[in-house]
């Protein structure tokens, strides 16, 4: 028996105030806790961010661009996926920069990775690369000679590289690379709208753009260097993809080439195995190429090796540095559920009903073109939920994770795409991100 579209919504709206009661409990217990044991380190939990209202010049852009993208959002996704893919990845461009822009051009985008914690502080330590990348770990734990800052600690080498090789070829400063991750971090949104294309079909494709562009992630998108992740991350998704679908040996490689890069961006996206297994599994791709695909993936951690760079012994000191500072401290019984309640911020409530939706596709059986269609988006949203719940159950992300978890974010936010009434949907989207961005000073 098939069940009403009202049922079907009313149990949406269900799955949405269930959510939104685990953020309400964890603004309420984070609160306490903070104010009786200051153990979550961060202002106003479980954010990383500081409540303060304001307005600013991004905002009447921001406004415009949420309300033109909910008016046309049939436009957007209609037409050939050729027009669609740079119409989506203009307009989350145009997304991210005007939040950003609401905290003006200085703090929103130019100082962002300036601070203390972050890449741009080292770019002088690796004036002989070579030299740097063989004493990286020597300088991982807190109280080693010039330890690193905590976001060059916590991530493989690479990361902070790409800030390098920016300022070497003359793209110096905070503002270019600001820009940087944001143009390069909103072509997450094409990549998986060619996975989804490429496993399941244009029609879903279409259907999933608007979540994919109008997503309150793009709050933190703008600027993290964890949107910069989250795209390469995806791309080598969006290349397995095509290479099991159209048998290509070169997609293959590019693929294999960026996954590792992604795992020597952060360590933790080695969990971006299970989102490719979603691909890969069901797909059953020939033999031939898997060759590539392995070639590929040795490219990165190889060189990195001959350089000097130990992964593994990187990692090890990481987990002790972790434990040396906040990360030792904040409550790991709180952390676990509240890392979901940032997930919420950063996905939605209508990711949330779109997560109640893909659970309901993935239990019918029932066979069909359509259907086999949203059955792989299904399995590929809920292999990207898995990877996320084991980044949490691993206490490894403990707080922040709005920014952490932006690689597996992406990927959550395409359950849009199984909605009704999406413009209603999507408008929730806009006013939550306005709100997040207006409301409160963001720390990334």
């Amino acid at each position: 028996m098939t069940r009403s579209p009202s049922r079907a919504l009313r149990r949406d709206l269900y799955a949405a105030g269930a959510a939104a009661l685990l953020v309400t409990a964890a603004v309420l217990v984070g609160r306490h806790i903070q104010d009786t044991r200051h153990t979550l380190f961060v202002s106003w939990p479980p954010l990383f961010a500081n409540w303060d209202p304001h307005l600013g010049p991004g905002t009447p852009a921001a406004v415009l661009v949420a309300a033109a993208t909910i008016a046309y959002r049939p436009a957007l996704a209609a037409g050939s996926l050729a027009a669609l893919l740079p119409a989506a990845w203009g307009t989350a461009t145009a997304w991210i920069f005007s939040l950003a822009l609401i905290d003006g051009w200085h703090r929103g985008i130019a100082r962002r990775l300036t601070t203390r914690y972050e890449y741009l502080q080292v770019i002088d330590r690796f004036d002989d690369i070579p030299a740097t990348l063989r004493t990286f770990t020597d300088h991982i734990l807190l109280g080693s000679p010039d330890h690193w800052p905590a976001h060059i600690a916590g991530h493989p080498p690479a990361a902070t590289l790409t800030f390098v090789l920016l300022d070497r070829i003359g793209l110096r400063g905070g503002g270019w690379a600001g820009v940087w991750c944001i143009v390069v971090g909103a072509t997450a949104c094409v990549a998986v709208l060619v996975t989804i294309r490429a496993l399941a079909s244009e029609t879903l494709a279409r259907r999933a753009a608007p979540f994919l562009v109008l997503a309150p992630a793009a709050v933190w998108m703008g600027t993290s260097a964890d949107a910069y992740f989250a795209a390469v991350a995806a791309w080598a998704v969006a290349l397995l993809a095509l290479a099991v679908t159209r048998g290509s040996l070169w997609c293959a490689g590019a693929s294999g080439l960026l996954f590792g890069l992604t795992c020597y961006l952060s360590y933790g996206l080695t969990l971006v195995a299970l989102i490719a297994a979603a691909v890969l599994l069901p797909a059953r791709p020939r033999p031939a190429l898997l060759l590539p695909l392995l070639a590929g993936l040795a490219v990165v951690p190889t060189l990195f090796t001959l350089a000097g760079f130990d992964w593994w012994e990187a990692y090890r000191l990481l987990v002790t540095r972790y434990d040396q500072g906040a990360g030792g401290i904040r409550p790991y019984g709180y952390w676990v559920w509240a890392n979901l309640a940032c997930t919420v911020f950063i996905t939605g409530l209508a990711t949330v009903a779109g997560l109640r939706r893909t659970g309901a596709v993935l239990l019918v059986r029932r066979e069909g073109g359509d259907r086999s269609g949203a059955r792989r988006l299904a399995l590929l949203v809920a292999a990207a939920l898995l990877a996320l719940l084991v980044a949490d159950l691993s206490g490894m992300s403990k707080a922040e994770t709005e920014r952490i978890w932006l690689p597996f974010a992406v990927w959550l936010l395409p359950a849009g795409a199984f909605l009704t009434h999406p413009r209603a949907w999507l408008a929730a989207q806009a006013v939550l991100a306005l709100l997040l961005n207006h409301l409160l000073r963001t720390g990334w």
